[in-house]
């Protein structure tokens, strides 16, 4: 699983998510079982540790329909920490950030 953020830079604060599974992970039974696992997780995860204001994509693998739940909870959780620590801090005044900043 692969999970993908950026900012919008928009002012809303909702957190919004798109999910997706290639045909190598398998036919449609089993890349939308992925999809919906991952949706699924993003459910319970996202309010807690992503960043308003901010899309995430998940991007399913191969080993994404058979995980384990505990440890694709896991896995989730450890990239949107990962992700957030990443991520540039908002600016304390409430100004943008510059165009220059990463996003």
């Amino acid at each position: 699983m692969v999970v993908q953020v950026r900012d919008r830079q928009d002012g809303d604060p909702v957190i919004r998510a798109g999910f997706t599974a290639t045909k190598k992970v398998g036919g449609a039974v089993v890349r939308n079982r992925a999809k919906r696992r991952l949706r699924e997780a993003a459910r319970l995860l996202l309010p807690s540790f992503g960043k308003p204001g901010h899309d995430y994509v998940f991007v399913a693998r191969d080993g994404t329909p058979g995980r384990d739940w505990g440890r694709l909870l896991d896995d989730v959780k450890s990239a949107l920490i990962r992700l957030a620590a990443d991520l540039p801090a908002a600016p304390k005044n409430g100004a943008a950030p510059s165009p220059s900043a990463p996003v």
